[in-house]
């Protein structure tokens, strides 16, 4: 009888708690948990290119170089955790057993007195007197010898087990006893935090053994370089030494890092091939690579004279790990101090930063920042990203992990190719994906750029050159045929809205904190800037809010809305509202009318529905409409700047669809690319592409990027563009009516527009937003009001940004309605006490 097996037989009726029991649900949590990583200690994966290449071996080795050493009268305490989340074979095969007997083995052949103990939290093994596997359940076994005069510890833990010596994934399901991918987090980030409460006197290093391969399944079946993602622990890979071994571990080696996973070493057993020679040259030196003596095969060995034979080997490994760790810890408690010496961050006023506020942000995974804390203990700690990434991004984990890789292979491929008159795939297919998508019905032409506000900069281009060439008295004084004219082409555009930072966009919008003489001292402001109707949630009834303008109108005449529905209701187009709205406008233009005017509207931009940078007000789609309309009917082209709208932000991949009309130009980016790569397009008609059509070099769009249309934004685009819209990878989307599903929990959206401390709400798809009430000398862009409130919701594990007293929640296109939910609650409870304070 194999040694564990016994002593599980004669612990089956007196199992023991842990000092430090821990109670999980076998199912997955919902929302998934956010992780706190003790980062006072090193902590480390390992990883192996193959199943049998000697994981355990490694764990060994590196636990004796690191406990078994003759104690100094000075010297702290030292403690060694290993950990093994995954372990199938049991109980028959168990690796933390193997490196509990190795080391009390070893300790007493080095005479280092060494406490030694090891436990099996929780197991598919069937009950006493059963023979049926009836799930994964609690068992708590423990065995441990304890020697009273040792300075040194191990610790070694299983935390899940099963029978079958096979796969996880496949022992899972043979055996009933499924654990999702949140649940062995959650289990090994309390192991460790439970572990490392031992203080900053012991001396401690902690090891994460995976099972098998770097991309063996899981016990859900995902990669389990996958899994352990949202921990991004750093890790020692065990390569392989054998014939084909050099190919497995680079292989391997990519899959890591193209993950974002930092390895701070290769080891592998010699099998007299000289593989780490060529190893070695593929790392270029910046990953040390060692390699261990040959492992006797005779199966009656115990090893242990080759674990001090190697004891040189595993001391260099750790002193390689514990090196990375330091480096890694000095680093991250620098860059706050560095970033304020050396960056000038945009949109921020940097004497109102201090040192401790900066965000430190290690790694991102999906929605959620890994933040780095150095107060009390060093830690890595996550946060929701409700700012998108300042409204860019959409990727949950497994779309960022294809991202990269669609970003890797073409980045392999193409590199860089200039874009005019050339083709490549990753091009066209983002031309052919976005004219059959948000520009179905409309657009022909796709011009890229590089970001949003230089999509606006060539929409006006185009959009002023199809002005000349449909009012042709505009069109011969561009040709220099009646020189004594001065003519003014300015835009139509509605107060409120924004439309980029360069020196052209701003022209197209009306004066704000943005465009002042301190910010833009060329700006003038070329256009007819119209005070747009709004439309907001305040205590659970939406409204309209109407300009000035409107002043004479009373509520009667333009109704309630009692759903948010009604607001985009096309019925709308045939009420009084609308002809009040559309009789303002053609007054608005009159004066701009005719050709023999020298000042002209010779564009109409809008933001649909939402201006964002503007203070997240939602616009009166019916206003909006009624606009486009009337700009039609003068021959004035149509801009729908979409470049923070499109792409599923407001809940349809086009907010043209919102409206119920169609531009003659549309300006995208941002979550075009799943936010993870700058790029932009510029979509047009026919009619605006054939107005730059001649036979004079100089009659064509002479504007264009180094980068334009360059391949890995291109190839990212179209993945997004897919990924989005597929309800295979997108559960949000609803297939029959091709939306998202509502993100925001209706109860508690009417709950917080309720609230004492909120003015509005605005909320749409992926946005939440809401607007605090205030006195008139603490609103707009510059306030500070709501930083207390942002700094309890960052406590609360969520980054947010303020657009001064407006806060915005922002997810993805893929996040779960229950994400939206817990946000929700935690913005509702800290509104509470903000109100309080």
């Amino acid at each position: 009888m194999l040694p564990v097996t016994a002593t599980l037989l004669r612990h089956r009726h007196r199992l023991r708690h842990l000092r430090h029991h821990i109670r999980l649900n076998s199912t997955s949590p919902s929302p998934p948990p956010h992780y706190h990583l003790p980062l006072n200690h090193p902590t480390y994966l390992i990883w192996s290119s193959n199943t049998s290449l000697g994981k355990t071996l490694v764990s060994t080795g590196i636990s004796a170089s690191f406990l078994l050493q003759p104690p100094s009268p000075a010297s702290h305490s030292t403690k060694l955790i290993y950990l093994k989340p995954l372990q199938t074979g049991f109980p028959s095969d168990s690796d933390s057993r193997f490196v509990f007997s190795k080391l009390a083995s070893l300790s007493l052949r080095l005479r280092v007195p060494l406490s030694v103990s090891n436990s099996v939290l929780r197991s598919s093994l069937p009950r006493s007197g059963t023979r049926e596997n009836i799930g994964m359940r609690d068992l708590n076994f423990l065995e441990e010898k304890v020697v009273t005069t040792a300075a040194a510890e191990l610790s070694c833990k299983t935390l899940f087990a099963w029978e079958a010596a096979i796969s996880p994934h496949l022992a899972a399901e043979r055996e009933n006893a499924p654990v999702e991918d949140s649940v062995v987090l959650k289990m090994v980030e309390q192991c460790l935090r439970e572990e490392m409460e031992c203080g900053s006197e012991t001396n401690l290093l902690c090891l994460v053994e995976t099972a098998g391969g770097v991309a063996s399944p899981g016990p859900s079946g995902s990669l389990q370089c996958d899994l352990y993602r949202p921990l991004r622990l750093p890790g020692v890979l065990v390569g392989d030494g054998k014939l084909g071994g050099i190919s497995g571990t680079i292989a391997a080696y990519e899959s890591l890092k193209l993950r974002g996973y930092d390895v701070a070493a290769v080891v592998f057993e010699d099998h007299g091939l000289v593989n780490e020679v060529p190893l070695t040259s593929y790392l270029r030196n910046k990953v040390p690579v060692l390699v261990l003596p040959p492992v006797p095969k005779d199966p009656s060995d115990d090893l242990i004279d080759w674990f001090v034979e190697s004891d040189g080997v595993f001391k260099a490994l750790k002193e390689v790990m514990v090196s990375a760790y330091v480096e890694r810890v000095e680093r991250l408690n620098g860059m706050a101090k560095q970033a304020g010496q050396v960056f000038w961050w945009p949109f921020t006023q940097h004497k109102l930063v201090p040192e401790e506020t900066v965000t430190v942000i290690d790694s991102r995974c999906g929605e959620n920042f890994s933040v780095y804390k150095d107060s009390d203990k060093n830690s890595i700690t996550q946060q929701f990203d409700a700012c998108a990434s300042w409204w860019t991004q959409g990727p949950d984990p497994a779309f960022q992990a294809e991202l990269a890789r669609e970003m890797g292979y073409t980045a392999a491929r193409f590199g860089h190719v200039m874009f005019p008159e050339n083709v490549y795939e990753p091009a066209l297919k983002c031309a052919e994906l976005l004219l059959d998508g948000v520009g179905k019905g409309w657009a022909s032409r796709v011009y890229f750029s590089d970001n949003g506000s230089t999509a606006i900069e060539i929409a006006l281009k185009m959009a002023f050159r199809k002005f000349c060439v449909d009012h042709e008295t505009l069109l011969e004084f561009s040709e220099g045929r009646d020189e004594e004219k001065h003519i003014v082409v300015k835009v139509l555009a509605l107060r409120g809205s924004y439309h980029g930072d360069t020196l052209g966009a701003m022209e197209a919008q009306a004066p704000s904190p943005y465009t002042g003489f301190l910010q833009q001292p060329w700006y003038t402001g070329r256009g007819l800037f119209l005070d747009p109707p709004t439309v907001f949630l305040s205590n659970g009834a939406w409204n309209l809010s109407l300009p000035e303008s409107f002043s004479e109108i009373t509520p009667e005449e333009y109704g309630t809305f009692s759903t948010r529905d009604e607001i985009f209701d096309k019925s709308r187009d045939t009420s009084v509202l609308a002809t009040i709205y559309s009789t303002y406008v053609s007054e608005q233009l009159q004066e701009y009318s005719g050709n023999t005017q020298s000042t002209h509207v010779g564009a109409l931009i809008i933001e649909p529905v939402i201006h964002g940078a503007g203070g997240m007000h939602m616009v009166d789609p019916l206003f909006q409409r009624v606009l486009v309309n009337e700009c039609r009917n003068r021959k004035i082209p149509v801009i729908f700047d979409e470049v923070f709208t499109g792409f599923w932000r407001l809940g349809l991949e086009t907010t043209a669809e919102l409206l119920g009309c169609k531009p003659d130009i549309a300006c995208f980016a941002k979550l075009m690319t799943g936010g993870m790569i700058p790029l932009a397009v510029t979509l047009a008609t026919d009619a605006v592409f054939d107005s730059f059509s001649g036979d004079s070099k100089l009659k064509a769009l002479l504007h264009g990027h180094s980068y334009s249309a360059h391949a890995m934004g291109c190839a990212t685009a179209a993945k997004a563009i897919e990924w989005f819209k597929d309800p295979e990878t997108n559960h949000n989307i609803i297939p029959q009516g091709g939306i998202l599903r509502e993100l925001w929990d209706e109860e508690l959206v009417q709950q917080i527009s309720c609230h004492s401390a909120v003015q509005r709400v605005v909320v749409l798809g992926t946005l939440f937003a809401l607007e605090l009430k205030v006195d008139a000398s603490n609103s707009g862009y510059a306030s500070l009001y709501a930083k207390s409130l942002l700094q309890m919701l960052r406590e609360d594990g969520i980054f947010m940004r303020p657009l001064g007293n407006v806060v915005y929640l922002m997810c993805g296109p893929c996040t779960s309605p229950e994400i939206c939910r817990e946000l929700l609650s935690k913005l509702y409870k800290r509104l509470g006490e903000f109100n309080r304070a």
